[in-house]
């Protein structure tokens, strides 16, 4: 009964992490480029009173033996790199990815960073930047008298000047994609590091080397799934609701063995 008052602790902690999850995810519903996470847990040690295949008598074996667990604990918090669903916005710096790979962005420190959120704007200086001003990466500048901006499938930049007919091209966008998406490091602001679990970039044209092709005009939504999210959420609320019920039994069956006496 002590180690069931344990192994249902375990089970209370575990839910506790998946709400947390779950919860993350319902926050980021509207957030541009965001990929959702799952909690995945694994059984601990079992203690083993009587091995399966002892000898039961001279000429026979048990066929099943006795183990016993230690409950469950957390083994990984997974990210899910899935599609979203892409969104009309008719705004010319707003770009979505169809298929596989990410943004490179440019940070303060010279490191970079990758993201799947593709609202950019324009600095003072006429560079592709994104919510918090850093720059798209490679750098692109916008001249000062463009009157439109054209983004192809392939990431080819062309803007049309004003006093001219044809337009100009100015640049292009890569995109970097990884062996193992999920090992990235999420440190807020849509952006994501690289770890050695990820790899490095492979970075390339869009539309090439299994990398995906952009949409000019389109933004990429949150792949959160609302009514699977509420789902979860009542899963996960339920299993803490049945652990704390294991305690409490747990409890009620030391209360009456410590009054057995009486």
């Amino acid at each position: 009964m002590i180690r069931s008052l344990w192994n249902a602790a375990t089970g209370m902690k575990a839910q506790a992490l998946n709400l947390d999850v779950i919860s993350n995810n319902l926050a980021n519903v509207n957030t541009s480029g965001f990929k959702k996470s799952r909690a995945e847990f694994q059984d601990l040690l079992y203690e083993t009173f009587r091995p399966a295949g002892t000898d039961s008598s001279q000429d026979t074996q048990v066929p099943v033996g006795i183990q016993l667990g230690h409950g469950t604990r957390p083994s990984a918090v997974l990210k899910l790199f899935n599609q979203g669903d892409m969104q009309n916005t008719k705004n010319e710096l707003d770009f979505a990815i169809e298929g596989d790979g990410f943004f490179q962005i440019m940070q303060p420190d010279g490191e970079i960073a990758y993201t799947r959120d593709g609202a950019f704007k324009l600095d003072s200086d006429g560079r592709v930047v994104n919510a918090d001003g850093f720059a798209l990466e490679p750098e692109l500048t916008v001249p000062t008298d463009a009157v439109s901006i054209a983004v192809g499938m392939d990431g080819t930049v062309s803007v049309l000047q004003a006093g001219e007919s044809s337009p100009t091209e100015i640049g292009n966008i890569e995109l970097a994609r990884f062996v193992n998406p999920a090992g990235l490091v999420s440190m807020g602001r849509n952006l994501y590091t690289t770890s050695d679990a990820s790899g490095d970039a492979l970075t390339g044209t869009p539309g090439e080397d299994g990398l995906g092709n952009i949409s000019q005009g389109f933004l990429e939504m949150s792949n959160v799934n609302v009514v699977e999210e509420m789902v979860n959420m009542i899963k996960a609320q339920r299993a803490y609701e049945i652990n704390s019920k294991a305690i409490q039994a747990a409890d009620e069956m030391l209360q009456v063995a410590n009054n057995v006496k009486r």
